[in-house]
């Protein structure tokens, strides 16, 4: 089955957005617009594909995401040549000017707002005769443009909380005011149920686009989040069975391996589309940039720009394979041969998401996609609810568990267990098995840990569980002034 591809810069320019104040820059309205746009499959199409562009910007998963959540959660430490945009996030020294925290805003935001013009024109593709697309495709569409917008959404209220919420796009320049994170929340929930009604299941379309499994997962995760907890049990029981693990833990962050049986939904990158405007679509998505810099930008023979932590290598069990398949050392083999040692005296350098299985270098063309939700963490998260005071059931959280455990030949976890000592499992297995993967902060923060684990290396209570709101949002948004910055920024 062929892979959804990076599409038209036609749509650009309609949609985008120099910020939340909802500024449309409308390059050629005479041109291209609602009216003229919506009239077949390949324009519903492209208009959705282009939502999905904003996964692929350097302000989100092709460079910046790694970056921030590895570095905030204490998995990464810097070497001497790691950027200080970037060196901000390893003791929490950025603030509302940082460039990455509004990149991160700016992108998703604008992702947004392509979302809202494809749902805000649902009648117009409503009209379009089913000799040019099915009822069923159109509802499929909007489904994937619903998906991705509560996706948004999240990135946006887990790292801001309250924060301008629209679903329609304005037809005058306007702002936005901040709108409880409850309210965002409540949105993204509507979204994704009604997106798990009309996508397709796993492996009934293009690969790499939205699923019905990809919206009960991240509904599960949303649920998860707000503690409620049997509510995402319910979401991720319509996922349990249907995908399956991985027999080789590694092949889930391989290039040959896209969209395996474990992927639930995951950035497509594919560098024979090109990368021409990467360096220049850094928020927007526009033009060819369908690759990802993390290669290099983790590589332990390239830029080598960060490495894991001790903390992070002790966290490893002896005997875990995933050890070996998450991280190099001296003495492993590579395509380059047998590696004798690790530049500036490193204990291990990064092997998830790289190239050295295959090459002796990396470049800026990483075509290795870079997984958003994959099953080993849907079994995790359902372990987790299980094993909240609300559901109670240590042996089923237990079970969902060693599912994963199981996978990689670790020996199994024994039935008895109180409820603090199946959390504890939980942490230790989620940040060995989604180590890198950028989990590990969040988790920290929703479980009311972070102070606890992240205080040397600056992070402070009451403040860093969020990012400030962008100081350029601030200035262009008449709706949000420096009242409504979060605390402590």
């Amino acid at each position: 089955m062929k892979t959804i591809q990076k599409i038209t810069l036609l749509l650009f320019g309609l949609v985008m957005i120099n910020s939340c104040d909802n500024d449309l820059d409308l390059v050629n309205p005479n041109e291209l617009s609602s009216e003229t746009f919506f009239e077949d499959e390949d324009q519903v199409q492209s208009a959705v594909n282009a939502v999905y562009a904003n996964l692929q910007t350097i302000g989100t998963y092709s460079r910046n995401i790694p970056y921030m959540f590895d570095n905030m959660s204490g998995e990464n430490l810097g070497n001497p040549q790691l950027e200080q945009d970037k060196r901000i996030f390893l003791d929490f020294s950025f603030d509302a000017g940082s460039a990455l925290v509004t990149n991160y805003w700016d992108s998703f935001y604008r992702g947004i707002n392509k979302a809202n013009f494809v749902t805000e024109n649902e009648e117009r593709i409503a009209e379009i005769p089913a000799s040019l697309l099915s009822d069923e495709k159109k509802a499929k569409y909007i489904g994937e443009a619903k998906f991705l917008r509560a996706l948004y959404y999240f990135h946006i209220v887990t790292r801001f909380g309250d924060a301008p919420l629209f679903t329609t796009n304005p037809v005058e320049t306007e702002g936005f005011p901040k709108s409880p994170a409850s309210d965002i929340y409540d949105q993204i929930v509507i979204d994704l149920q009604d997106a798990a009604e009309v996508l397709l299941p796993a492996g009934s379309d293009d690969a790499g686009r939205a699923t019905r499994g990809a919206a009960f997962a991240l509904l599960g995760k949303v649920h998860l989040y707000q503690e409620n907890y049997q509510l995402a049990l319910n979401a991720f029981n319509e996922v349990y069975g249907v995908y399956s693990l991985e027999s080789e833990f590694f092949d889930n962050f391989i290039e040959a391996n896209p969209n395996g049986v474990e992927s639930i939904f995951e950035v497509q990158y594919a560098p024979s589309l090109g990368n021409a405007e990467f360096w220049f679509s850094d928020v927007s998505g526009a033009g060819p940039n369908s690759v990802s810099v993390r290669g290099q930008d983790y590589g332990m023979f390239d830029w080598f720009n960060v490495y894991p932590s001790d903390d992070l290598l002790d966290e490893f069990e002896d005997g875990d394979p995933r050890y070996g398949d998450t991280f190099y050392s001296v003495g492993d083999e590579y395509a380059g041969g047998v590696i004798t040692e690790i530049a500036l005296n490193r204990r291990a350098g990064w092997k998830k998401y790289q190239n050295y299985y295959k090459q002796e270098n990396e470049n800026m063309q990483s075509g290795i996609n870079h997984s958003i939700i994959r099953y080993a963490d849907v079994l995790l998260m359902m372990a987790e609810a299980a094993n909240s005071s609300e559901v109670g059931d240590q042996n089923a959280a237990i079970g969902y568990i060693n599912e994963v455990r199981d996978r990689v030949g670790m020996p199994l976890l024994s039935q008895g267990m109180s409820q603090a000592q199946v959390f504890e499992a939980i942490v230790h297995e989620r940040k060995v098995e989604l180590a890198g993967e950028q989990v590990r902060f969040p988790d920290l923060v929703r479980w009311g840990m972070a102070a606890d684990f992240l205080a040397d290396k600056g992070f402070q209570a009451g403040v860093h569980e969020v990012f400030p709101i962008p100081e350029n949002e601030i200035g262009n948004n008449s709706s949000i002034s420096s009242g409504d910055q979060n605390p402590g920024y």
